[in-house]
């Protein structure tokens, strides 16, 4: 009997250390799954600091000029082969806007800040002085106070204008050659410092020529249509700068031209596809496109936005919409036939 409690006693404490045995199996195991769980997490936390950069872009309003140089900055980005993610914020011609987009950007700690338009890059500049900031579609980044001079850029943006040197002169000697002694209708938001600079140069400009200017502000675009109709009765000719506030309503100044019969002379080519009769204008794909390849380098680590001057576009040339200049009563001019032309949207 004492035997059989033997064996038993045996066979009880045989089947208890097996248990205990498997159960250290069982623990030893958890490391395995822990080394498993953060070779995954360095592998995650390496695709994440790979060479994909996020950019914020800024616009001020939406308008064809301002989407093309947008388009281009993209296209420049996607030709240099870089992994980019974009955060678009339109700020819909609200101040109050811009200064948000740009702070949530530096809240985000993005890589790049694309500001497309002066109050944007104002905007950008104005929250921080650590992520790189590129711009475009701004006239003058001097005298916006953006950069001290155009080959001395700021620690952290520079970019490309948009107005070429030349090109609101040779504009104001477009109209006085064929449309002398004109009285010229200027449309503006005052609030807009790019647009100040303009009409600074083309009355500037005027000096010594046959024109005239007459001018009107606006500080929205629902003030527009009114304001052109205003200066409908005074004027021989329409200039409409390349001006965010009334280029975002064109199609209504567009209307009273054509009602009034005035030759309607924009900015850039993008207004003429609404509706606009000339201009001697750049393409904004363009210098979207080389702000774009600015960025490029940066990201790239090549240089840094101190080390690159800001640029002028390459180019200018005289673009005319033939059906406008027949619906505003314009008499064709031979001049004329050697111009770049662009037909009404």
């Amino acid at each position: 009997m004492k035997k059989w409690l033997q064996l038993l006693l045996i066979a009880v404490i045989s089947i208890l250390v097996l248990a205990a045995c498997g159960g250290d199996g069982g623990a030893s195991s958890e490391p395995e799954e822990e080394t498993t769980d953060s070779e995954k997490a360095n592998e995650e936390e390496a695709t994440e600091s790979g060479d994909t950069f996020k950019i914020g872009a800024t616009q001020i309003v939406e308008h064809p000029s301002l989407d093309a140089a947008y388009e281009g900055f993209q296209a420049a980005l996607e030709d240099a082969g870089l992994d980019v993610e974009f955060a678009y914020q339109n700020a819909q011609n609200d101040q109050n806007n811009v200064k948000t987009i740009s702070d949530n950007f530096v809240a985000e700690d993005v890589d790049l800040i694309f500001a497309n338009s002066t109050p944007s890059a104002l905007g950008a500049l104005n929250a921080t002085k650590d992520i790189p900031i590129l711009f475009t579609s701004v006239t003058d980044a001097v005298d916006a106070g953006l950069v001290e001079a155009m080959d001395e850029p700021g620690d952290n943006i520079t970019g490309v204008v948009d107005l070429h040197p030349d090109g609101i002169a040779k504009t104001v000697e477009f109209i006085d050659q064929y449309f002398p002694d004109s009285e010229v209708g200027l449309l503006y938001n005052a609030g807009e410092q790019n647009s100040v600079t303009q009409i600074e140069a083309v009355q500037a400009a005027g000096e010594g020529t046959s024109l005239t200017f007459a001018e009107r502000t606006v500080a929205n675009s629902s003030e527009v249509q009114q304001a052109a109709q205003s200066l409908a009765g005074d004027v021989d000719v329409l200039y409409i700068i390349t001006d965010n506030t009334v280029v975002s309503a064109l199609d209504t100044v567009v209307g009273v031209a054509n009602e009034q019969q005035i030759p309607l002379i924009v900015g850039e080519p993008d207004s003429l596809a609404k509706g606009g009769f000339a201009t001697f204008g750049i393409d904004y794909f363009t210098i979207g496109y080389r702000t774009g390849e600015m960025a490029a380098e940066i990201l790239s680590g090549e240089k840094t936005a101190g080390e690159i001057d800001v640029e002028y576009p390459p180019e200018i040339q005289l673009y005319i919409n033939k059906e406008a200049a027949e619906a505003q009563g314009i008499e064709w001019n031979e001049d004329w036939d050697d111009a770049e032309f662009i037909e009404t949207e």
